[in-house]
């Protein structure tokens, strides 16, 4: 069996395999083999939070396009042309976010971009795309306004989305919309645009199936929030039958341990997490789960679990990311591996590496993914594909816990679709 690679170890050994670090800049460099490189390779330069608190889902990143690229370049690259990564750290700052693109694109010579964490980092970068003139493929950040706004709206013909946005979250109206025994909810949200919309979203979703439901009480947790006492005791004094929470990461890890730790699961009938069906997520909670102190309770989604679809595509990524890198993939992950392939079916289509002719050549394509057919929408240049939503189990086909009991909604059901309202992002 393979030996577990963590971040730490990966970034060591990188270093020595062929991975040096940038001077200065925070960022990553790779390269394939020591035999002396071709002339000519295709630069792709990504970026995300590879630092602080959220830094697995930089390395999911980085992890997850390094496997494509190897896999590209082991059968000849694209066009004939080997493809080179250099990864750097977004620090969930826009303003570094904005310096790297200008870096990668100008000084570095990226032919494409991609990656990006923080949405507030992906509405500062939007702007500076057409400037650039590189498309960029957004594998994690949630916003809706990304594609609804400065590609809908602003025509911003750089910008495309590989990741589901935070409609995805709202599959909880769907998930409980036929339970009439659960009529009072409250949220534990994050105190930021994710957080606002993904509530608002689920609230006006669950209102159009359950008029008759209320939503009880709502509490707000700013970013790096690890102490949630004080919010799950605002929410709980309601009395309400379910929660919907989306703080993600660390974060959501601690507040479901502080939630359990305040007897909150055998008060409720159900708890929504987000981003529950994430890895680094169900890695935190697996003794938990284990030990069933969730009561079944608890459900989740994400925009990727690598245990869905069961499909050819998605048995081989898992297996090779596996095999790779030691461990499982998240969505980060499967849509940065995604994203190269996609980079590379726009160019062998288009035949070029000029930016409008691969812009164009992929708008309204379907791609086979490990996640399932991506239809890149031509009118937003979303990418559309279904993510199932599911209760959190332990299974004994898997090391940690899983999503299972899945409801299987499509997602031309919970995607919204062009011309888009506005979907309030306050309180």
């Amino acid at each position: 069996m393979a030996k577990k690679m963590t971040r730490r170890r990966f970034l060591k050994g990188a270093v020595i395999g062929g991975v040096a670090l940038g001077t200065g800049l925070g960022g990553y460099r790779v390269t394939y083999g020591q035999a002396k490189k071709a002339a000519g390779p295709i630069k792709i330069g990504g970026q995300g939070a590879i630092s602080g608190a959220h830094a697995d889902y930089g390395w999911q990143m980085m992890a997850g396009s390094t496997l494509a690229m190897e896999e590209i370049n082991a059968r000849g690259g694209v066009l004939k042309r080997k493809l080179e990564l250099k990864f750097m750290d977004e620090e969930l700052k826009p303003a570094t976010a904005v310096k790297n693109v200008r870096y990668l694109a100008t000084e570095w010579g990226a032919n494409f971009l991609f990656g990006v964490d923080s949405s507030g980092s992906a509405m500062a970068i939007g702007p500076v795309l057409p400037e650039v003139d590189r498309l960029h493929f957004f594998t994690h950040a949630a916003t809706h306004r990304l594609t609804e706004e400065l590609v809908a709206q602003k025509g911003i013909k750089q910008i495309f989305r590989m990741v589901a946005p935070v409609y995805q979250d709202a599959l909880a109206a769907w998930v409980f919309k036929d339970t009439p025994e659960i009529k009072r909810w409250a949220g534990i949200n994050c105190d930021y645009e994710y957080g606002y919309v993904a509530w608002n979203l689920f609230k006006e979703n669950m209102k159009r199936f359950r008029p008759d439901v209320e939503f009880v009480a709502a509490a707000w947790a700013p970013f790096w929030t690890m102490d949630f006492s004080s919010h799950i005791a605002a929410v709980m004094a309601e009395k309400p039958d379910a929660i919907f929470s989306t703080p993600w990461a660390g974060e959501g890890v601690m507040l479901l341990r502080q939630a359990l730790m305040l007897g909150v699961f055998d008060k409720i009938q159900a708890w929504w997490q987000g981003m529950g069906g994430s890895v680094d997520l169900l890695e935190g909670i697996s003794r938990e789960v284990a030990a069933d102190k969730f009561k079944g309770k608890l459900w989740a989604t994400a925009r990727y679990i690598h245990n869905y679809p069961v499909t050819p595509e998605n048995k081989a990524f898992v297996a090779a990311f596996r095999k790779r890198w030691g461990k499982f993939p998240n969505y980060s992950a499967e849509a940065s591996y995604s994203a190269i392939y996609a980079i590379k079916a726009g160019v062998e289509k288009a035949k070029s590496l000029e930016t409008a002719k691969v812009g164009a050549a992929l708008e309204g394509v379907e791609l086979k993914t490990p996640a399932g057919i991506r239809l890149i929408r031509k009118e937003d240049h979303q990418a559309i594909y279904t993510v199932p939503a599911g209760k959190v189990i332990q299974s004994p086909d898997y090391p940690l816990p899983v999503l299972g009991d899945l409801r299987i909604i499509p997602a031309k059901e919970y995607f919204r679709h062009p011309p888009f309202t506005p979907v309030a992002a306050t309180k």
